[in-house]
C-alpha cells in the first residue's frame, strides 16, 4: 500500500494542531464563562439573600421592639403612680381590691372580680404586707388595669412582680391563675425574674428569657423583662410573655425558593429550624451542648449527620458574627444572617451552593456546545484552504530541497505566484545560487584552514596563561582582604576587653588601702582600743574585709577579661591559618565540634560590642551531639554573621534591639544555624547581591564578610542563605551545615 501524499499528512498535522489550538481556547473560554457567570450568580444571590434577609428581620422584630417600648412606658407611669399612693393611706383602697386568706397568701377579692377585664393580685405566704408594699401593689394594679387591656391585643400577658414574690398580672386566657396558685409558689425563683435583677442585669435594660414551652396549650413563648428601679434599689419587674408559636411556624414555612430559615440564640438555642419538632417539648435543644443527644427533638430518626451540621454552621457563623454574609466551606451552603432587635436572636437564611452552580454550569453547558460547533465549521474550512493553498505548493519545496540536499543546485520552482509562496520560491531560487557560490568559495578557504588554526591556538594559549596569573593576583588580594575583615572583627572584641580590663584596674581603690595602713600606723601604741572604741577603727576592719571582697571580684572579672583576650588572639591566629588555604590546594581540617559551645564563644567574642550596643540576645539551642565539621570556619562564619547582625540594629531604639541565635536539626543529615535580628532588615533586590565580592550597604564596609562566609560553609559541604521580609522587617542569615561531610579525598577531587 502507498504511503499518503506529503500534502494530505501536512494538511492533516496543521489542521490536528490547529483543532487541538482552538479546542483547548473554546475551553479555557467555557471555564472562565462559567466562572464568570457563577460570580454573577452568586454575587446577586448573596445580595439578595442579604437583602431579604434584613427586610425579614425589620417584619420579625417588631413584636420585641414594641415589647420594649412598652415597657419604657409602663415603667414611667408606674414611677408616676407609686409617687401618688406614696402621698396617701393605702390600707382602705388595699383592703377594698385584696384580702389576705387563712393560707396566708393575699389574693384579689372575688366579688366583682372579672379576670379577663382586670388584673389580679397575688402574694404567697410567708411575706408581710406592708404599708409601703400595699403602695406598689395599688400602684401595679392601677397601671395594668389601665393599659394592659390594650396590650393584650399584641401579647399574652402583662404583669409587675415585686421582691418577695407578690405578682400582679394579666392574663385573660387564665383569669383565675392568683386564685389557683399554690400558698408557696415564687415567681422570683423563675428566669423572667432573676435575669433582671442588679446582678444578672447590670445595666438595667429590658432582658430576655429563654423560650418556654407550655405542655398544655402547646405554645412556646419568650417573656422581656424590665427592670425598676427606685431609691437606688431593684423594686419591680415588668413582663410580657409573647407568643412565638406563628415566628417560629414563619421562619420554617415562608423563604426564598430553595433555602430553608433557621433562628438561634448566641448561646446555642436552637429556636427554629424545618427538621425542629417541638411538639411535646418541654425544653429546646441547643446547637452546642445537645450534639451527642440521640433523642434530640428532631423529624429525623437519626439525626446524627443534621446535629453535625447544624453545629458546624453554628460554629462558623459565631467565628464572624459581624458579618451579613458568608460562605460556611463545611457544609457547602452560603448564609446571610441579621440580629432580631430585642431578645437579640439570630435570623439565618442558607442556601445550598449547588443551587448556584447549577445555573452557572447550565449556561457554561451552552458555550462549550455553540464552541464545538464552530470548532467544527472551521476545522471543514482550514483543512480545504489547507490542502488546495498550501501543502502542494510546499511538496514542491520539499523536492527541491532533496535536490539541493544531493548536490544538485538547479531546482525549478513556480516562480510566476504572486503570494507569499511565490516570494519564497524566488528566495529559494537566490539561496540556491549563494549555497553554489559559498561551496566553491568553502573549497578555496579549506586550502589554508590548519595555518590559520595552529596560529589562533597559540594566541589563546597565550591568553589562557595571562588570565591564569591574574587569577592568582586576585586570590591573594582576597585572601588578604578576608584576613583584615575576620581579623578586625576579632580585634575590636580584644580591644574592649582590654579597655574594660584597664578600666577595672583602674578602678581599684588601693589609695583606700594606704589611708588604713596610715591611720592603723598612726594607732600602733593603742591599736585594740582605737578598733574597739573609736569610730574610725570600728569601720576599718569591715572596710577591709569588703575591700578584699570587691579587689577579689575585679581579680575575677580582670581574668575573665585576660581570658577572653587570649581566646581572641587564639581565633585571630586560627583565621590567619584558616585563610592560608586559599593560596594552595584546600585542605579539610575537620574535628568533632560541639556547635551550642561554639554559639556561645562566637558570641562572647562580640559580647563587648553587643553590650556596647544595648543589643540583647537570645540563644534557642537544640541539644545535639558533636559534629565533624572545621571548628574555625564555622566560628568565623558565626562571629561575621553576629557582626553584621548588630550594626543592622544601629537605627532601631535600643530597648528594641534583639539578636536570636537558634540551633536545629531538621532532617538526620542536617544542621540549621540561623542567625535573626529585628533591624533595617534587606530589600527583595538585595538578597541576590550582599553574598558578591565588594558588595556592602554600609558606608565604611568592604563586603568581604558575607562572600568569604558564604565561600566557606560550600567547602565544609554546606551552604549560606539569607531572607527577609523587606525594609524595616529584619533579617535571618541561615547556615546550613552536614553532620556527616563527604570524605577529604572525594572534595579534594572535586
Amino acid at each position: 500500500m502507498q504511503p499518503p501524499p506529503a500534502s494530505s499528512s501536512l494538511a492533516r498535522s496543521t489542521l490536528i494542531h490547529m483543532g487541538v489550538r482552538i479546542a483547548f481556547i473554546i475551553a479555557l473560554t467555557t471555564f472562565f464563562s462559567y466562572l464568570q457567570i457563577f460570580n454573577s450568580a452568586r454575587d446577586s444571590t448573596l445580595i439578595q439573600l442579604e437583602r431579604s434577609v434584613l427586610e425579614r428581620a425589620q417584619r420579625e422584630q417588631a413584636i420585641f421592639v414594641l415589647a420594649e417600648d412598652n415597657h419604657v412606658f409602663l415603667k414611667k407611669m408606674l414611677k408616676e403612680r407609686v409617687l401618688f399612693w406614696r402621698q396617701k393611706d393605702p390600707r382602705a383602697a388595699f383592703d377594698r381590691l385584696f384580702v389576705s386568706l387563712p393560707d396566708g397568701t393575699t389574693r384579689s377579692r372575688l366579688e366583682g372580680f372579672d379576670g379577663t377585664r382586670m388584673p389580679c393580685l397575688f402574694v404567697p405566704q410567708g411575706l408581710a404586707v406592708d404599708p409601703d408594699l400595699q403602695r406598689w401593689l395599688l400602684a401595679s394594679h392601677d397601671v395594668l388595669s389601665q393599659y394592659a387591656p390594650a396590650f393584650h391585643v399584641r401579647f399574652t400577658d402583662t404583669y409587675i412582680t415585686l421582691p418577695g414574690g407578690a405578682v400582679v398580672l394579666y392574663w385573660p386566657s387564665r383569669p383565675h391563675w392568683c386564685h389557683e396558685a399554690t400558698p408557696t409558689f415564687n415567681v422570683t425563683d423563675y428566669e423572667f425574674y432573676t435575669l433582671s435583677t442588679p446582678a444578672q442585669d447590670p445595666q438595667r435594660r429590658t432582658v430576655w428569657s429563654g423560650i418556654i414551652g407550655d405542655p398544655v396549650a402547646h405554645t412556646w413563648t419568650v417573656s422581656a423583662s424590665t427592670p425598676v428601679d427606685m431609691d437606688g434599689r431593684h423594686s419591680a419587674t415588668l413582663t410580657h410573655d409573647i407568643l412565638i408559636q406563628e415566628l417560629m411556624e414563619r421562619t420554617t414555612s415562608d423563604h426564598l425558593p430553595d433555602t430553608y430559615n433557621m433562628l438561634f440564640r448566641d448561646d446555642g438555642q436552637l429556636i427554629a429550624h424545618p427538621e425542629l419538632n417541638m411538639e411535646g417539648a418541654e425544653t429546646s435543644y441547643n446547637l452546642l451542648s445537645g450534639i451527642h443527644l440521640p433523642d434530640a427533638p428532631f423529624k429525623q430518626s437519626d439525626s446524627t449527620a443534621l446535629r453535625l451540621h447544624l453545629n458546624s454552621i453554628f460554629k462558623q457563623l459565631r467565628r464572624t458574627p459581624e458579618a451579613h454574609t458568608m460562605r460556611i466551606p463545611e457544609s457547602g451552603e452560603y448564609a446571610a444572617m441579621a440580629k432580631l432587635t430585642g431578645p437579640g436572636w439570630n435570623f439565618v437564611t442558607l442556601l445550598p451552593e449547588k443551587v448556584v452552580s447549577k445555573t452557572a454550569l447550565g449556561a457554561a453547558k451552552y458555550v462549550l456546545a455553540f464552541g464545538v460547533v464552530s470548532l467544527l465549521l472551521e476545522l471543514g474550512i482550514m483543512y480545504w484552504v489547507l490542502k488546495q493553498k498550501i501543502s502542494r505548493p510546499l511538496l514542491s519545496f520539499s523536492d527541491a530541497a532533496d535536490s539541493l540536499a544531493s548536490g544538485d543546485f538547479k531546482v525549478g520552482l513556480d516562480l510566476t505566484r504572486r503570494d507569499e509562496l511565490g516570494r519564497l520560491a524566488h528566495a529559494f531560487q537566490r539561496m540556491a545560487i549563494e549555497l553554489q557560490r559559498r561551496e566553491d568559495a568553502l573549497r578555496q578557504a579549506n586550502e589554508g584552514l590548519e595555518q590559520r588554526v595552529e596560529h589562533r591556538t597559540q594566541e589563546l594559549q597565550d591568553v589562557h596563561r595571562q588570565l591564569i596569573e591574574t587569577a592568582r593576583q586576585v586570590g591573594r588580594a582576597e585572601v588578604a582582604t578576608n584576613v583584615l575583615h575576620n581579623v578586625g572583627n576579632v580585634l575590636n572584641s580584644v580591644h574592649t576587653s582590654a579597655v574594660i580590663a584597664r578600666e577595672r584596674l583602674s578602678g581599684l581603690k588601693l589609695e583606700s588601702v594606704e589611708k588604713v595602713v596610715v591611720l592603723l600606723e598612726e594607732h600602733r601604741t593603742n591599736l585594740a582600743a582605737f578598733l574597739t572604741s573609736d569610730e574610725r577603727g570600728r569601720n576599718a576592719l569591715p572596710f577591709l574585709s569588703r575591700l578584699g571582697k570587691h579587689m577579689q571580684e575585679e581579680r575575677e572579672e580582670i581574668n575573665a577579661l585576660l581570658n577572653d583576650v587570649s581566646r581572641y588572639t587564639e581565633h585571630i591566629g586560627a583565621i590567619v591559618k584558616l585563610q592560608q588555604h586559599y593560596a594552595r590546594t584546600p585542605q579539610h581540617l575537620y574535628e568533632p565540634v560541639n556547635l551550642a559551645e561554639l554559639v556561645e564563644d562566637a558570641l562572647r567574642i562580640n559580647q563587648a560590642a553587643l553590650g556596647r550596643h544595648s543589643v540583647r540576645v537570645e540563644s534557642d539551642l537544640e541539644a545535639l551531639p558533636p559534629i565533624m565539621t572545621e571548628k574555625h570556619k564555622v566560628l568565623m562564619i558565626l562571629v561575621n554573621l553576629i557582626s553584621n547582625a548588630k550594626y543592622a540594629l544601629e537605627s532601631i531604639p535600643e530597648e528594641q534591639r534583639c539578636i536570636t541565635v537558634i540551633l536545629r536539626r531538621p532532617q538526620e543529615d542536617r544542621i540549621l544555624l540561623t542567625v535573626r535580628d529585628n533591624g533595617i532588615g534587606i530589600a527583595p533586590e538585595m538578597l541576590t547581591r550582599i553574598f558578591q565580592h565588594g558588595f556592602t550597604t554600609r558606608e565604611e564596609g568592604h563586603g568581604f564578610g558575607l562572600h568569604s562566609s558564604a565561600l566557606a560553609a560550600q567547602e565544609m559541604g554546606g551552604s549560606l542563605t539569607a531572607s527577609s521580609e523587606g525594609v524595616g522587617r529584619g533579617a535571618m542569615f541561615t547556615l546550613e551545615l552536614p553532620i556527616h561531610p563527604e570524605p577529604l579525598n572525594t572534595q579534594a577531587k572535586a
